[in-house]
C-alpha cells in the first residue's frame, strides 16, 4: 500500500510543478507582448491650448452624369471641402526627429501656420499646424506617420459646399441691398435719412468685408488641407529580465495560491457534503429497521 501511495503523491507534486511553471511562463510572455518598454507617465494630450483662426480649404472638381434611361447628361460640380489629419508622436531623439521632420516639410513644400515650442531638454513638446496642396497631403502624412512612434492619429473629411454657396449668396444679396440703398441716397432727402442710409451702407461695407475675408479662404491659391502634428520627447528604457521575473514570479506565486486554497475549500465543502449524506443514509436505514 505505501508504494502506490508514495507513486501518487509523486505524481500529484509533479503536476502541481507543472501547473506552476505553466502560469509563471504565461505572466513572463505577456510581459513582454504588453510592456515592451516603459515611459515617463505623462499626458499627451494635444492640441488642447492651441486655438488657430486659419482655416484651410481645398476644392476637387468632378462630372456626374445626370441623364436617365443610360442618356449622357454630365454636370460639372465644384466641391469644397477641408480636410483635417492630426499625427501624434513621442520620441527619445528628439532633434533626430525634428531634422527629419524639416526634411519632409522641404520636400513636400509645406508650410507651418502655426509653431508652439515648450518644455526643457528631455521633456520637450513641438507643436505644429501645416498646411499642404491637397495632391501632396497623402505622401506627406505618410512621411509624418514614420517619425517617432505614434500615439495617435487619424483623418476628418468635411463637405463645405453647401457654406460656400451660402457665402455667397449672402454677398450676393449685400451688394444688391448696398446698391439699393445708394440709390436711395442719390434722390436726396432729410439729413436724418441721408444720415441713416449712410450708417446702414457702412454696416454693409463691414459684412462685405467680412465675407470677403472668409471666401478668400476658398479660393484656389490658397487650397490647403491642414496637418495638426505633435512630437513629445519622451525617454524610455528597457525593463531588465530581473525585473521582469521577479514581476512573473510574485504574481505567479499569488495566483497559484490562491488557486489552491479555493481548490481546497471546494474539496473540504464537498466533504462535509458527503458526510453529510452518509450520516441522513444511516438514519434512514435505522428509521427503517425500527419501522420492520
Amino acid at each position: 500500500m505505501k508504494k502506490p501511495l508514495k507513486k501518487r503523491l509523486k505524481r500529484g507534486v509533479f503536476y502541481l510543478i507543472i501547473i506552476f511553471l505553466v502560469l509563471f511562463i504565461f505572466r513572463l510572455i505577456y510581459g513582454y507582448s504588453e510592456y515592451p518598454t516603459h515611459a515617463t507617465n505623462q499626458s499627451t494630450s494635444i492640441f488642447q491650448d492651441i486655438s488657430s483662426s486659419r482655416v484651410n480649404y481645398a476644392s476637387k472638381k468632378y462630372k456626374i452624369n445626370t441623364g436617365a434611361n443610360n442618356a449622357q447628361s454630365f454636370v460639372d460640380v465644384d466641391q469644397k471641402y477641408e480636410k483635417i489629419a492630426t499625427v501624434n508622436t513621442r520620441s527619445s531623439v528628439f532633434e533626430k526627429e525634428k531634422k527629419q521632420l524639416d526634411v519632409e516639410l522641404k520636400n513636400q513644400e509645406a508650410i507651418i501656420q502655426f509653431e508652439q515650442n515648450s518644455g526643457k531638454k528631455g521633456n520637450r513638446k513641438l507643436q505644429l499646424i501645416i498646411g499642404v496642396q491637397p495632391e501632396k497631403f497623402d505622401d506627406l502624412y505618410q512621411a509624418l506617420t514614420k517619425i517617432g512612434k505614434i500615439q495617435s492619429k487619424e483623418i476628418t473629411k468635411k463637405d463645405k459646399t453647401n457654406e460656400y454657396k451660402q457665402l455667397n449668396a449672402k454677398k450676393e444679396s449685400l451688394l444688391k441691398i448696398r446698391t439699393s440703398l445708394i440709390e436711395l441716397k442719390s434722390k436726396g432727402g432729410k439729413i436724418e435719412e441721408y444720415i441713416e442710409l449712410e450708417n446702414r451702407i457702412l454696416s454693409i461695407e463691414e459684412e462685405l468685408q467680412g465675407l470677403g475675408v472668409q471666401l478668400g479662404n476658398y479660393d484656389e491659391e490658397n487650397e490647403f488641407c491642414t496637418i495638426k502634428f505633435s512630437l513629445l520627447e519622451r525617454a524610455e528604457y528597457k525593463i531588465s529580465v530581473m525585473h521582469r521575473v521577479k514581476v512573473a514570479l510574485e504574481w505567479t506565486l499569488k495566483t497559484y495560491l490562491q488557486a489552491i486554497l479555493v481548490f481546497l475549500f471546494m474539496a473540504g465543502f464537498a466533504y462535509v457534503c458527503l458526510l453529510i449524506l452518509e450520516k441522513l443514509n444511516v438514519f434512514k436505514s435505522i428509521i427503517k429497521k425500527m419501522d420492520n
